[in-house]
């Protein structure tokens, strides 16, 4: 419960989250993951745009112009003003010839239109070659990070979260994707603005400009003050949030049983609980935060009362034309924005480059061991499986199968039981390379496995497990996995041969029925079918069989076990044995302890033993208490 919270939270921070409308001065209290090591990922980052750099240079360019012709533009409109002012006084005073210079106005205002118009041309070039290099950028870095978890081990899918990985492949790549597309222009943007406008404001008055550049102080305290007031409220809430949606998650997908016990009371209660107290955090966040623009709002207009008044002492002296006071306060309030966006750029850049790390991280895990150069494969398996000596280990000081030596007949069945932790799934998963074993070495018609191809070598296997796995498609196409190019007929073949055929034609869309993304439309017993069906139709050589009749009726099980039957026909096959009543009929039953066969038999053999196989044989009909050690 306490993790599913704790990643809600996690998931949730970052540069997504913004006070209630306002993206203020770098969203300053708005949580923001930090990248552990920022130059190295950095520039790792930037190693995935030199195949753009000319398409970058193109970007910067029409960044550069788009940003300059909308500066120029408040200066010649303070031109047009102060005409248009000149011409006025000039025919109030009488002056012969005064008046409105209208065609030089008319003139102004072409250029002036040219120049907004060249200004959006080049943005939109701009964002339309940015949005080009950022997507090929992602693509090109999705399917690396694709073919990565292709080649990455079992033990690495077996030691993390499914969530988080699900989480590095998509929550991180769409933070890094739309980052590099706005970012990466808008921080060109700003910095030529606030570089221009500076210029701009210093040719018209350093000292006005001095005046503006004052207030940015002003600006910067009060920010920071009220910013960390809200900090510790951010903190709250996104706490409170990552509480709330595992609450929610929770409760949702075990609502049968909440209702079942009667906790319906008890989970609203909590809800509200919770609930209330993000309602605090998040309205003190927002209220603190809200604070901060008005109050960037009453400094702004201190200084434009400033420059006005000092504007109009510098016109009376004719040091500067009254068109140049409305240009520069246009500037001045151009002034601000690219301080505000370089903040808030700043905050995003953070946030990416924590997804960017995450995602090199994962680029960065150890790999299955590279396949040798002589690797081949075997045409035409038999099936027959030796273990000569091998041992093995999850870590170094825990020694888990030691010295194991195993061999199999093609065809034979061969039941696998023992305690939890003896190594019976361990076994299998060393002997299809899942794992690497620490010493000894496994055959498969006398070929060492670490020699062969490992998707011929996997490809020699079937699967049939307890816990099924069918995906979001039709029954036909989930048959179709056990085998590519697989024919209509193979596959109603495959059915029948699992006694599946029956029930799938009783269904509404027949072989074209749609199962949900868990195929809770079937029955349990019908899901293990049509993953029975399939290993049928892959026709493997060897069968690896996890007990899949534990979880369903009686009359279901023994169409299970007639199919499996039908299945394991002339094939060599390992079953790992949970109710041991369903192994008798094995060629040889291997029961193992603490990693090591400590008897090999059928079943008559090892009862009349009377040893530790008759022990856990005879609790299952006798309620000893050795019946819970099966798995």
């Amino acid at each position: 419960m306490n993790t599913k919270r704790q990643d809600s939270s996690s998931m949730r921070s970052g540069p997504g989250l913004r006070p209630g409308g306002f993206g203020g001065p770098g969203m300053i209290g708005v949580p923001v993951q930090k990248a552990k090591n920022f130059k190295k990922t950095l520039y790792r980052l930037i190693g995935y745009f030199k195949p753009y750099k000319y398409r970058l240079l193109a970007v910067l360019f029409a960044a550069i112009l788009s940003t300059l012709f909308s500066i120029l533009s408040p200066k010649i409109l303070g031109n047009a003003t102060t005409d248009l002012f000149a011409g006025y006084m000039m025919k109030i005073k009488g002056v012969p010839g005064g008046g409105v210079d209208f065609n030089k106005i008319i003139h102004l205002m072409f250029m002036l239109g040219i120049l907004y118009v060249f200004s959006s041309l080049f943005s939109y070039i701009q964002q339309y070659v940015m949005a080009g290099v950022a997507q090929n950028t992602i693509y090109h870095l999705r399917r690396q990070v694709m073919d990565k978890l292709s080649r990455l081990p079992i033990s690495f899918y077996d030691s993390r979260p499914h969530g988080e990985i699900l989480s590095r492949f998509v929550n991180d790549f769409d933070n890094i994707s739309s980052s590099l597309q706005q970012s990466l222009t808008q921080f060109i943007t700003a910095v030529i603005t606030f570089v221009g406008v500076i210029v701009m404001m210093l040719t018209i008055s350093p000292l006005m400009t001095l005046v503006v550049v004052l207030t940015l102080p002003l600006s910067f305290i009060a920010t920071k003050a009220i910013a960390s007031r809200s900090q510790v409220h951010f903190v709250a809430r996104q706490e409170c949030l990552g509480e709330l949606n595992g609450h929610v998650e929770e409760m949702y997908t075990g609502h049968k049983i909440v209702k079942a016990f009667g906790h319906e009371e008890e989970s609203i209660t909590t809800f509200e609980e919770i609930n209330v107290r993000l309602y605090d955090s998040s309205w003190k966040a927002q209220f603190i935060t809200g604070i901060i623009m008005p109050v960037m709002n009453f400094i702004g207009n201190i200084g434009y009362v400033l420059v006005s008044v000092i504007g109009g002492v510098l016109v009376t002296k004719r040091t500067i034309q009254i068109g140049d006071i409305q240009a520069f306060i246009q500037y001045a309030r151009q002034f601000s924005q690219p301080i505000t966006q370089l903040s808030s750029i700043a905050n995003v850049i953070q946030s990416t480059l924590a997804s960017s790390e995450r995602v090199f991280e994962l680029l960065d895990e150890p790999e299955e061991l590279p396949e040798t150069d002589d690797a081949s494969i075997i045409q035409s398996p038999k099936g027959e499986v030796r273990f000569q000596h091998v041992s093995f280990s999850y870590k170094a000081d825990v020694p888990l199968i030691t010295d194991m030596n195993i061999d199999v007949k093609q065809g034979q069945t061969i039941a696998i039981v023992g305690p939890t932790g003896a190594g019976k799934t361990t076994l299998v998963n060393l002997l299809m390379r899942f794992y690497e074993m620490n010493e000894g070495k496994i055959t498969i018609d006398g070929r060492d496995i670490t020699h062969l191809q490992r998707g011929n070598l996997r490809r020699m296997f079937g699967m049939v497990l307890q816990d099924t796995w069918l995906f979001n498609g039709t029954i036909r196409d989930n048959i179709a996995y056990g085998r590519e190019n697989a024919t209509t007929d193979e596959i109603i073949h495959a059915a029948k041969a699992a006694y599946a055929d029956h029930f799938i034609r009783t269904l509404p869309e027949g072989y074209d029925t749609v199962l949900n993304e868990e195929a809770s439309n079937i029955s349990q017993g019908q899901r293990q079918l049509l993953t029975i069906a399939r290993a049928i139709l892959a026709n493997p050589a060897i069968l690896i069989l996890d007990e899949a009749t534990s979880n369903v009726d009686t009359r279901t099980e023994i169409h299970i076990q007639n199919a499996m039957k039908e299945l394991m026909g002339g094939r060599t096959s390992f079953v790992i044995a949970h109710r041991l009543s369903t192994i008798r009929e094995a060629d040889r039953i291997i029961v193992m302890d603490r990693g090591r066969v400590i008897e090999q038999g059928t079943h008559q053999e090892l009862l009349a033993k009377g040893d530790f196989y008759a022990d856990l044989y005879n609790s299952q009909f006798t309620g000893g208490d050795r019946q819970s050690v099966i798995a």
